[in-house]
């Protein structure tokens, strides 16, 4: 059998439908584009794809030779899909690899880390869920970068 959508359609219909909405007098479910564009960090960087009540959608890019924070969160857990590069990806101590395709559940609290021992860029699918979605909320243990 084949897809009813191609996943290009689901991709495509999915940035068509994450344009900024003017905010209403309560939360609306529908998705919102939340940034534009590249955001630079010393590791490589991420976008913001999509974003809803209770949810937030990224494209990370960890270097070659670079690593995130060792990090963890008070208000979300999250879910990696890695698209290209083999990630060593590092949760609550327990060290393992992954390929394309692979993926992996970060439980909310939990100590993590993305690292990229490989010579092509890591690209990772990122999907946040919580009642809070902020930047802010990254309480690092250890930083390669002084953060």
């Amino acid at each position: 059998l084949r897809p009813r959508h191609p996943v290009g359609d689901v991709m495509a219909s999915a940035r068509r439908s994450a344009v900024a909405r003017p905010a209403g007098p309560r939360q609306s479910r529908r998705p919102t584009r939340t940034t534009r564009g590249f955001v630079t960090r010393p590791w490589g960087g991420f976008e913001n794809i999509v974003e809803g009540v209770g949810y937030k959608v990224k494209r990370l890019v960890v270097e070659p030779g670079h690593r995130i924070s060792l990090q963890r969160h008070r208000f979300r857990a999250e879910h990696w899909v890695v698209v290209e590069g083999t990630p060593r990806v590092i949760i609550e101590g327990r060290a393992r690899r992954l390929k394309a395709k692979g993926a992996v559940d970060v439980p909310r609290g939990a100590w993590h880390r993305i690292e990229n021992p490989g010579r092509r860029p890591v690209v990772i699918i990122e999907v946040q869920h919580g009642p809070y979605l902020g930047e802010d909320d990254i309480i690092r243990k250890q930083d390669d970068y002084g953060r």
